[in-house]
């Protein structure tokens, strides 16, 4: 997530949530996230979620506008 921050230059809010502290498993429940990792976007009120390991490349494509 370090190198994707930088490569957006703060354009894309981004957000690492620990599921295992009770705030963090209260928005995993929230979001349907039932396994980790979970990369969640949401783009124009639509979500796009993808599970598992997750490379730089392809959460770049994902965060594309």
């Amino acid at each position: 997530m370090d190198g994707i921050e930088r490569e957006l230059n703060e354009k894309t809010p981004l957000w690492r949530i620990n599921v295992r502290e009770a705030s963090g498993a209260a928005l995993a429940g929230r979001f349907g996230v039932r396994g980790v990792p979970t990369l969640v976007v949401w783009r124009d009120g639509e979500v796009l979620r993808q599970v598992g390991r997750i490379n730089k490349g392809a959460v770049l494509i994902a965060l594309k506008p």
